[in-house]
């Protein structure tokens, strides 16, 4: 397997287009998470960073205790080029940014799509946004839980896959 399942933590970069919504609580959820426990250290990045991170999903985090000191959009540019931290997993978190190819990335890290609807897209009242970003928070935090409870170092690389796109289901 290429990912050096007993090298800890484990490296996460979390993908969008804009990496201001989505990709930017994965990051943050994940390495404030109970569940981690020390296991894994995430990142962000977009294939068309915004610049700025959307006020709505850090106030959601705020809210939820969940430091944001550090939270930047940044562009995927930066975990490709040479010298770069070599990622042992990345996931897409936006159909647009999955269907986009990809820089290569070191170390050839495994990889899976976890979708999730674009909370920064909703239109309507103040309430109806807040609701689209605590329904993503939701979504990647169940997701983000049950990768951090996967016995890393007891699965093949099928078994891992397997379970990277059945999590990226739920």
């Amino acid at each position: 397997m290429a990912t050096d399942l007993h090298q800890k933590p484990y490296k996460v970069l979390f993908l969008c287009t804009g990496n201001s919504a989505r990709s930017i609580l994965a990051e943050a959820f994940m390495n404030n998470s109970a569940e981690n426990r020390g296991r894994f250290q995430a990142y962000s990045a977009g294939s068309h960073p915004k610049a700025t991170v959307h006020p709505l999903a850090l106030e959601l985090l705020q809210k939820n205790h969940i430091p944001t000191a550090g939270l930047r959009s940044k562009s995927w540019d930066e975990f490709a080029a040479q010298g770069a931290t070599k990622m042992d997993f990345v996931f897409t978190v936006c159909d647009q940014a999955a269907s986009e190819p990809c820089p290569f990335w070191p170390g050839q890290p495994t990889t899976a799509h976890w979708g999730v609807p674009d909370p920064a897209a909703v239109q309507g009242t103040e309430e109806q946004k807040r609701r689209a970003f605590r329904d993503a928070l939701m979504v990647l935090s169940r997701r983000i839980e049950l990768f951090c409870n996967l016995p890393l170092e007891k699965l093949d690389r099928l078994s891992l896959d397997k379970h990277l796109r059945t999590i990226g289901k739920q």
